[in-house]
Parts: C-alpha cells; structure tokens; sequence
C-alpha cells in the first residue's frame, strides 16, 4: 500500500491507497513545521485499525515548503554566486537582476572565474585552478554557507562546473554545491538564477528531510519516503535534500496527476480551485504541459521545468462584491472561510454561501443563505463559470475543445457544464486528488542531446537521448519493464549551422517498490 500526502497552505489532505483503490482519505489542518500535520494526517488514517503500519510500501509527499521559504525570505543559507565564464559575461554579473529583497534573502556574494563553454561544446577558457582557491579562502573568510556554480552552457557541456566542484569541494569539505546543469535549461541569467535558489535551500531542505524521517519512524512506517517533483515525478529523500527548487510546484502537478487517475483523462484540461485560487493546467498523455516561457518565483526569473499553469483568484473563501458591476475575487478570506463566510456563522459574502444558496454545496447553515438575493446568487455562479470557462480557453494551444476535469475542495462552485466545454468530469475522490496524485506518482528522467539534420542524424540522436532517459530512469529505482517515453520535445537552434535542433527526451516508470524496500533497509 501507498500512502499520499499533499502539504497545502490551508490543509494537510493524506489518502491509502490499495493498487488502484482508495482506502482511506483526510484532511488536517497544516501546521507551521510541516511535518506535524503530516503525522497528525497520518495517525487519522491509521486510527481505523483495518490498515498497520506494516502494510505501507511507501510514502509519497507534496509540499510548497521550499517555495514558500524562499518567497518569504525564511531560513535562507547564504550563497556564493560562482560564475564560469571569464573573458566573457563580465559586463551582466550574478544576480543582476534580482529584487533587491531577495538577493538580501539569500545574502549573495557573486565570483566571476574563467571557464565556460559555446553553445557547439567549444571551451571559452580553462577552469584556474589558482583562481578557485582563491575564492574557496574568500567564502570561507565572508562565512557563506553554500555555493552555487553556473558555467556558460553548462547543458551542453558541464565540464567546467564539475571540475569547479571538484576544487571548491576539496577545499571547502562539507559545504553543499549546486550545479546549474543538473537544474535549468539553456539560458544564463535564468539558470543561474535557480542554481542560487536551490544553493539557499539546501540547509533548510536538510532540515526537513530529517523532519520528515523522524515523524515517519516516530509513527512506526518503516517504508521508503518520496518527495513530489514540479513534472509529476518522484524524488527520494537524499535527492530532495539536493534539489528543493524541484518540488516548487508539486502542488498543482499533484493535482494534475490525480484528476487523470481518477478520471482516465489522459489529454484534458484540469481545473483545481481550493479556497483562494483556481489553478488551470493541461494534460497531454497523462502529464502537466510543461511551461515555455521562464518562471518567476518571488520576483526571480527561473527556467527551470514547471508545469504551465493559469491561477485565478477565485476559490471557495473569495469575496463577492457588487459595486459598479458584480464580481467575485480575486480577493478572499482564504483559510478563514469556515469562521467569516455567511454559512458558518460569519458576516462576509464569499463563492462558498451563493453556491450552498444555489443550491450546489450541502456546507454549514443553509438556512443563514435564504435570503440572498436570488439574482446575486444567479450571476455570483454565472460569473465564475464564465471567469473558469475563458481561462480553460485561453489554456488551449489547439482548435478543438477538450474536457475539463474538475477537483479540488471548491470545485463546488461549478455546476454541470461550462460554456464551450464539450464534457465535464467531476470524478471521485475529487477533494483529495492532490494525495492521491502524489500517491500514484512515477520515476521520470529527461535527456538532451543536439543534432544537426543536414548530417541525417536524428534517429541516432534520439535513440541515444531515449536510452540515456530510460537508464537514467531504471537507476532512479523504476521497474524496467514499466519505462515508457511521454514526451519528445524538438526546438531548432536556429544561429548555429547545419539546421542543429536541440532534442529533448523524458521517460517515466513505476517505482519498484520491492527493489527500492530491499535497498533503504
């Protein structure tokens, strides 16, 4: 058996689950360290006594812990900028372009050094080592605590960045090194930008996995434990200590992974709406569309991969108002729906009370929405239907309409049908589809490789990316058998010679628990 959680701002949702089969579902309140709603979760799952602790094979955790601490400047390492690529980038240094808070956040020293290489693999300079020394008595005299290392197409050829890693490492044994080939994509500034993000987690990602480790063995679940990745995929806990910047978005893949389990929608549009957003994401073969464009996470430009997803401000606890015209959100009373919204004994108008009032929700104390006015009620529904349907819309890269699936807790607010929606699904289990998305989660590995058409070599080239995926993959902890490729992703490099395309190749598979079981213990 499996267990799912997902760690929300508002809730702690945790469900078992049998193979295919729910067996049990919660929702806790989320405690300030995480992991205390996560136990609280977990022991009101076990309370039943159907289910010990000897039956769970694993457990699978969401949460935008990592994000949250970095958005709100909490916890933070301090962090060396070293950047690779001396004589070139001297005129845009490290964190150029960072929010004045957030570069005080993570108090970040940048370093310019030689090394780096062209977008062909052709070195730019080579690594000094004299030059590194330097800086590694530099760190250690400023008291940084991680350094995060980014070498000019470090993607294409990480050379220089593992040979910096090398020096820095021996001389600054212990301190945690992010390199930015194994975070972002091509695109300096923006790379660079995630590896810092990642290399000021790193302490507090060290905390939590031990939090997360301790209340695991304190309920007694001697089971591997897996944190949630921004595609849908899983990471163990020495990889999550790692890589905290990917699991900045598990909470809406989770999401998007669930409502497919639960509805066999494979290619669909998903509409997750909690109690102050409504998240819209698309499905294609089962997995969140990755997002083209660069990321921003409190104010800095990333590019790592992320799940391309709309959010609105609309959701159970959002206000509804009638000034000059009728409208409902963006703001909300968020997680204090269940004390201000009128059904609770509250005296604010919120989405939750005109969807009891039209009679969509069986919530609190319908007789305190009676008298609402019919018409307020007519078009607050009317209003977030249409808001929902024009943001599934504008999610469409293609002519054809295509299924909505509908989960999360205010899911409620929508009725039968959307306007422009061919099918609307609202399957079961609905309000936990984040656990359960978590629960059912895969290994997944992605390889890159570039080619140029003129000498015909595509089909090597992606028989070599697939195989490195698929290697990449059965290492993670996959079941041979059950590696598959989703996705084959081809972009021409339009400034380099020989028509060259950058091929990139993602592969996912079923944990293989038993292997996985035998290796942690």
């Amino acid at each position: 058996m499996r267990v799912g959680v997902d760690v929300g701002g508002t809730n702690t949702d945790a469900v078992l689950m049998d193979g295919r089969q729910v067996v049990a579902k919660t929702k806790r309140p989320t405690t300030s360290d995480v992991s205390g709603g996560i136990v609280d979760a977990l022991s009101v799952l076990l309370a039943g006594g159907d289910v010990t602790v000897g039956d769970i094979d694993a457990v699978m955790i969401g949460t935008t812990h990592f994000t949250n601490a970095f958005v709100e400047g909490k916890d933070l390492a301090r962090v060396a900028a070293v950047r690779l690529g001396l004589p070139a980038t001297r005129s845009v240094p490290p964190l150029v372009d960072w929010p004045d808070r957030a570069r005080a956040a993570v108090g970040g020293v940048p370093y310019l050094c030689h090394g780096g290489h062209e977008i062909d693999g052709r070195r730019i300079a080579p690594v000094v080592e004299e030059e590194l020394l330097r800086l590694a008595a530099d760190i250690a005299r400023r008291g940084l605590e991680s350094i995060a290392i980014s070498a000019v197409f470090s993607p294409i050829n990480p050379e220089a960045e593992l040979e910096a890693a090398e020096i820095l490492g021996r001389e600054l044994d212990g301190m945690p090194i992010s390199l930015s080939h194994e975070i972002g994509r091509i695109g300096m500034l923006p790379r660079e930008s995630a590896t810092v993000i990642n290399a000021s987690l790193r302490r507090l990602a060290g905390k939590t996995v031990q939090a997360f480790r301790e209340s695991i063995v304190a309920l007694g679940i001697d089971a591997p434990v897996y944190l949630s990745q921004n595609d849908g995929t899983l990471g163990d806990l020495a990889f999550t200590e790692k890589f905290p910047v990917k699991t900045f978005t598990a909470g809406p893949t989770n999401s998007m992974r669930g409502a497919a389990f639960l509805s066999g929608e494979l290619d669909c549009a998903v509409v997750d709406i909690g109690g102050t957003t409504a998240d819209i994401g698309m499905l294609l073969n089962g997995f969140p569309r990755e997002s083209s464009s660069d990321a921003y996470i409190g104010g800095v430009r990333t590019n790592f991969r992320l799940p391309d997803v709309l959010s609105l401000g609309i959701g159970g606890g959002s206000l509804v108002s009638r000034d000059e015209r009728l409208r409902v959100g963006p703001q909300s009373v968020g997680y204090e729906v269940t004390r201000r919204a009128l059904v609770f004994g509250g005296d604010t108008l919120t989405a939750t009370d005109v969807a009891v009032a039209g009679g969509r929700a069986d919530l609190g104390d319908s007789s305190l929405v009676a008298d609402l006015d019919p018409e307020l009620v007519r078009e607050s529904l009317l209003f977030i239907e249409r808001e929902i349907a024009d943001a599934v819309d504008r999610m469409r890269t293609g002519p054809d309409p295509l299924p909505v699936v509908l989960v999360g807790g205010g899911s409620i607010l929508v009725g039968e049908a959307l306007p422009g929606v061919p099918r609307l699904v609202r399957p079961e289990h609905f309000e936990v589809a984040n656990a359960i998305g978590a629960a059912i989660a895969q290994v997944g590995s992605v390889a890159e490789r570039m080619y140029a058409t003129d000498g015909g070599t595509r089909t090597v080239a992606l028989d070599e990316a697939s195989a490195e995926a698929t290697l990449a993959v059965i290492a993670a902890g996959a079941e041979a058998g059950s590696v598959r490729i989703v996705d084959v992703e081809e972009i021409s490099v339009a400034y380099l010679p020989g028509n060259t395309t950058r091929l990139r190749v993602r592969a996912v598979g079923d944990l293989a628990l038993e292997a996985h079981r035998a290796l942690h213990h």
